[in-house]
Protein backbone atom coordinates (compact mmCIF):
# COMPACT_ATOMS: atom_id res chain seq x y z
CA UNK A 1 0.00 0.00 0.00
CA UNK A 2 1.39 3.83 -0.99
CA UNK A 3 2.23 5.79 2.12
CA UNK A 4 -0.78 8.35 2.08
CA UNK A 5 0.53 11.89 0.87
CA UNK A 6 0.42 13.65 3.94
CA UNK A 7 2.30 11.33 6.12
CA UNK A 8 4.74 11.85 3.23
CA UNK A 9 5.53 15.00 3.20
CA UNK A 10 5.49 15.03 6.76
CA UNK A 11 8.26 12.85 6.90
CA UNK A 12 10.10 15.02 4.01
CA UNK A 13 9.79 17.82 5.70
CA UNK A 14 11.39 16.20 8.77
CA UNK A 15 14.27 15.26 7.30
CA UNK A 16 14.89 18.46 5.04
CA UNK A 17 14.76 20.41 9.07
CA UNK A 18 17.07 17.16 10.51
CA UNK A 19 19.80 18.15 7.50
CA UNK A 20 19.53 21.92 8.29
CA UNK A 21 17.42 22.65 5.68
CA UNK A 22 13.94 24.20 5.09
CA UNK A 23 10.47 23.50 4.22
CA UNK A 24 7.40 24.43 4.12
CA UNK A 25 3.73 23.36 2.52
CA UNK A 26 2.91 26.20 0.33
CA UNK A 27 -0.03 24.15 -0.85
CA UNK A 28 -1.57 21.59 1.48
CA UNK A 29 -3.52 18.89 -1.40
CA UNK A 30 -6.07 15.54 -0.60
CA UNK A 31 -4.25 14.06 2.61
CA UNK A 32 -4.45 10.47 1.36
CA UNK A 33 -3.55 10.64 -2.60
CA UNK A 34 -2.81 14.16 -3.63
CA UNK A 35 0.30 14.68 -5.92
CA UNK A 36 3.20 16.16 -4.49
CA UNK A 37 5.38 18.67 -6.24
CA UNK A 38 8.71 19.69 -4.66
CA UNK A 39 9.66 23.29 -5.44
CA UNK A 40 13.20 23.25 -4.58
CA UNK A 41 15.04 26.68 -3.79
CA UNK A 42 18.65 27.89 -4.30
CA UNK A 43 20.76 30.50 -2.83
CA UNK A 44 20.80 32.48 -6.00
CA UNK A 45 17.20 33.01 -6.79
CA UNK A 46 16.48 30.03 -9.08
CA UNK A 47 14.49 27.43 -8.47
CA UNK A 48 13.68 23.87 -9.50
CA UNK A 49 10.69 21.91 -9.56
CA UNK A 50 10.23 18.05 -9.36
CA UNK A 51 6.88 16.30 -10.22
CA UNK A 52 5.15 13.08 -9.93
CA UNK A 53 6.79 11.05 -12.41
CA UNK A 54 4.45 9.66 -15.53
CA UNK A 55 3.42 6.15 -14.38
CA UNK A 56 5.54 4.52 -17.43
CA UNK A 57 8.56 4.54 -15.20
CA UNK A 58 7.32 2.46 -12.69
CA UNK A 59 8.98 -1.21 -12.60
CA UNK A 60 6.54 -3.48 -11.38
CA UNK A 61 8.26 -3.42 -7.85
CA UNK A 62 8.26 -0.09 -7.81
CA UNK A 63 4.16 0.64 -7.63
CA UNK A 64 4.15 1.75 -4.02
CA UNK A 65 7.29 4.15 -4.15
CA UNK A 66 6.80 8.05 -5.02
CA UNK A 67 8.95 8.79 -7.83
CA UNK A 68 10.00 12.20 -9.69
CA UNK A 69 10.90 14.00 -12.53
CA UNK A 70 12.74 17.16 -12.93
CA UNK A 71 10.08 19.63 -14.57
CA UNK A 72 12.35 22.16 -14.14
CA UNK A 73 15.83 23.14 -13.64
CA UNK A 74 17.34 26.03 -11.84
CA UNK A 75 15.33 28.35 -13.52
CA UNK A 76 13.05 31.85 -12.69
CA UNK A 77 10.72 31.66 -9.81
CA UNK A 78 7.99 32.67 -12.27
CA UNK A 79 8.16 29.83 -14.73
CA UNK A 80 7.50 27.60 -12.03
CA UNK A 81 4.57 30.14 -10.23
CA UNK A 82 3.14 29.81 -14.05
CA UNK A 83 2.86 25.79 -13.90
CA UNK A 84 1.76 25.01 -10.68
CA UNK A 85 -0.89 27.72 -11.36
CA UNK A 86 -2.23 25.42 -14.50
CA UNK A 87 -1.90 22.23 -12.86
CA UNK A 88 -3.60 23.73 -9.65
CA UNK A 89 -6.72 24.67 -12.13
CA UNK A 90 -6.18 21.20 -13.73
CA UNK A 91 -6.05 19.19 -10.04
CA UNK A 92 -6.86 21.71 -7.03
CA UNK A 93 -5.98 18.81 -4.83
CA UNK A 94 -1.95 18.47 -5.42
CA UNK A 95 0.58 19.38 -2.54
CA UNK A 96 3.39 22.05 -3.08
CA UNK A 97 6.44 21.73 -0.99
CA UNK A 98 8.61 24.18 -0.85
CA UNK A 99 12.37 22.95 0.18
CA UNK A 100 15.26 25.30 0.74
CA UNK A 101 18.53 22.31 0.60
CA UNK A 102 21.38 21.91 -1.92
CA UNK A 103 20.67 18.46 -2.30
CA UNK A 104 17.36 16.35 -2.32
CA UNK A 105 18.52 13.35 -4.52
CA UNK A 106 19.26 11.36 -1.58
CA UNK A 107 15.64 12.54 0.17
CA UNK A 108 13.15 11.44 -2.34
CA UNK A 109 13.75 8.94 -6.08
CA UNK A 110 14.26 11.40 -9.35
CA UNK A 111 14.26 9.91 -12.53
CA UNK A 112 15.72 10.68 -15.55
Amino acid sequence: MRLRSEIFVSALTRQVFNRGGYAAIEYKGAESAGAIYLRQRFRDGLESLYAPAPQTVFGEDEAETRLFECRFDRVEPAAIDDFIARERRFDPDLWLVELEIDEIGDLVSVVG
